[in-house]
């Protein structure tokens, strides 16, 4: 990546700004602000990410190269995060959306900005800004979404298809450990500790709280956009990675926004575009340039003309947990979804074919498929996180297969199984993976999709199977783009369970499908690039060094003695010292998932991280961790925080919860 150090426009950075809330807290901020500039926009960058330390690196490869082309950034932590005063609640909770439309109105009103703001962020802050922006705050022109998504059930790291993801109690186990961690006494100043103490003694137990939201109710639709698109009004970009778990809100917000709108997607994982991996990396932040150009300062620049979806359509490859590139071209569709091709293919007996028939075919219970899966979304923590190659489970799964294709086929979209169905059990999941079985043997995902199928006919209510008789169920696979060559087959593999991607039944069930259908979105063969972007370019990296290894690891034991799966995950990024605050780092986290192999009720889950932070004689650590486990009826959470001031412990705290299963 080309480090830019020139910009039209020296900065000046102000590490620490206080913005006054209207119950009195304020928010920390930093800002970078081009000299000489005048009033220019101001883009914002709202997290809970700790703006000191969490994304320091991150921010500094961002904000002073926008900043440098005339505008003002501003990377604010929200309220209980970092150095900002107050107490943290929840994700996207009411306070932390009033919380940004007040920031917002504030940033219009300083001398040094025009009156227009932008809102980016990736995950969090790509989430809060399509949230903010349906609150529709005057100032508020544009957005750049990254890694995102319209509706915080369907398609968050806590459900998918009604059935609940194992990172859900993971991702509380990050959010108790991050959280707690203290504002740093060189900003914050003598009150650092007093702030710290508050905040640990307001924890929130949300491993609790996500867990109790089985359905998709109220809590889930407050913040979910796609309630109501057309309360978004500012002019969006949003952009994602195939092998992110956040890929499928483009296309939704490209097809639905009545809002200016253009969406990209790239073979990235849950990173910004100029240094993501899998490659290629593109220009972003000249991506990003050219959008506030237009909807921030009114330049002519044409980006209403851009295609409505630029996509990485990604060529077959051999299976890996890691990839540093992905070979495909740059497709670019004027009018999502416009002119898509959709191709039937039919389940008759154990194959894909073009006419329909019966398939006449069971699913038996294999808790232990789904060990190929990969990470909900890689970011680059810890071992390979990719999926690996798919046989393993395939072979525990009921499979159908098409004749070797004779042409190649560009799949570009949402494929959907359709299928008249039984089960034996009152509840039951399903499972569905798009595979390409490649001519060297291997069995490469291409999307997968899940369905509770009490959920059958929607996300808000559950609906017990009639046992023996037949219904009807759609599963909608994840947005891709994948080149099928010639030669290739492509391969649906259903199971009943799919450990421990997603939390097993109570029971395991045996399934009967009668009939069933693919349809497959095709769209014309993509030539070659129909886009090009300028390569990668970044403002400097901010100098830190490392003062211990980098450290990561998994493992699966398999105990055929007891009948036992357990997977064991590790990831540690050393100690690492930034140069400017002097400010040494660390954090490690520890995973481990168990399952009896023909016992669904003995499935369990453990996280456990470890943070530091010290400086001179200054050191603190966090340890913080969440188990779950079932007992039939219901999901036993617990939760821990051990807090460490140099070597005494000055705060801990357990939380369990009996949380009844839906």
């Amino acid at each position: 990546m080309l480090t830019v150090e020139s910009f039209p426009f020296e900065i000046e950075d102000y590490p620490h700004v206080h913005i006054p809330m209207q119950d009195g807290t304020r928010l920390s901020a930093r800002i970078w602000r081009p000299i000489g500039a005048g009033a220019v926009p101001a883009i914002l960058e709202f997290l809970p990410y700790r703006k000191r330390d969490g994304t320091a690196q991150r921010d500094a490869l961002t904000h002073p190269y926008l900043a440098g082309h005339g505008y003002a950034c501003v990377r604010v932590d929200m309220r209980g995060c970092g150095e900002s005063e107050g107490l943290f609640d929840d994700e996207y909770s009411p306070q932390e959306l009033s919380d940004g439309v007040a920031v917002i109105n504030w940033l219009s009103e300083q001398k040094w900005c025009s009156g227009n703001v932008g809102m980016m962020g990736i995950s969090w802050g790509g989430f809060n800004g399509l949230q903010i922006a349906a609150l529709a705050p005057e100032p508020l022109k544009a957005v750049v979404s990254i890694c995102s998504s319209v509706d915080r059930y369907a398609d968050d790291i806590h459900f998918k298809g009604g059935l609940m993801l194992c990172e859900n109690p993971g991702w509380a186990a990050t959010v108790l450990g991050w959280f707690a961690l203290p504002p740093d006494p060189d900003v914050a100043g003598e009150n650092w500790r007093n702030m710290w103490l508050e905040r640990l003694e307001n924890t929130p137990f949300l491993a609790e709280t996500w867990t109790q939201h089985q359905l998709r109710n109220q809590y889930w639709k407050h913040g979910s956009v796609c309630e109501d698109y057309s309360a978004i009004k500012a002019a969006v970009l949003s952009v994602g990675g195939w092998h992110d778990g956040y890929r499928n809100a483009i296309a939704h917000l490209v097809e639905n926004l009545d809002a200016p709108v253009k969406g990209l997607v790239g073979p990235w994982n849950h990173k910004y575009p100029h240094f993501a991996v899998p490659g290629p990396q593109i220009d972003f932040l000249g991506e990003m340039l050219a959008w506030w150009d237009r909807w921030l300062k009114g330049s002519e620049n044409n980006v209403e003309e851009w295609p409505d979806y630029r996509v990485w359509v990604m060529d077959s490859v051999p299976p890996k947990i890691s990839y540093k590139t992905r070979p495909g071209r740059w497709a670019a569709i004027h009018d999502w979804p416009g002119d898509a091709m959709p191709e039937t293919w039919h389940l008759r007996g154990n194959v894909l074919a073009d006419a329909p028939g019966d398939a006449n075919r069971t699913i038996f219970p294999a808790l232990a498929c789904g060990q190929g899966t990969g990470e909900y979304f890689p970011f680059g923590f810890g071992p390979g996180e990719m999926p690996d190659d798919q046989r393993s489970d395939d072979a525990l799964s009921c499979c159908f297969d098409s004749a070797a294709l004779t042409t190649v086929r560009d799949i570009i979209g949402s494929p959907k199984l359709m299928l008249k169905i039984s089960a034996d059990k009152r509840s039951a999941q399903l499972a569905v993976r798009l595979c390409d079985l490649r001519p060297d043997g291997t069995s490469a995902l291409i999307s997968h999709g899940f369905l509770n199928l009490r959920q059958r006919n929607g996300f808000e209510n559950l609906e017990d199977l009639p046992i023996g008789e037949m219904v009807s169920a759609e599963v909608s696979l994840d947005q891709c783009a994948y080149r099928l060559p010639a030669g290739h087959r492509l391969r649906v593999a259903i199971s009943s369970s799919y450990w421990p991607f997603v939390w097993p039944e109570t029971e395991t069930a045996e399934l009967t499908i009668a009939r069933g259908s693919l349809s497959l979105p095709l769209r014309p063969v993509v030539a070659g690039d129909q886009w090009r972007f300028d390569p990668p370019r970044s403002a400097k990296p901010r100098a830190e060094e490392q003062l211990s290894p980098v450290h990561g690891a998994k493992r699966l034991i398999r105990d055929q003695a007891a009948g036992s799966l357990t997977l064991e995950i590790e990831g540690d990024t050393g100690a690492v010292r930034d140069n400017e605050t002097r400010l040494v780092s660390s954090a490690a986290v520890r995973e481990k998932y168990h399952i009896l192999e023909d016992d669904p009720q003995s499935a369990s889950a453990e996280f456990h991280w470890s943070r530091g932070m010290r400086r001179d004689e200054w050191n603190v650590r966090t340890e913080a961790s969440v188990t779950m486990q079932t007992n039939g009826k219901s999901f036993l959470v617990d939760a821990s925080l051990l807090v460490f001031e140099g070597t005494k412990k000055i705060f801990e705290r357990t939380w369990k919860s009996e949380v009844p299963r839906a």
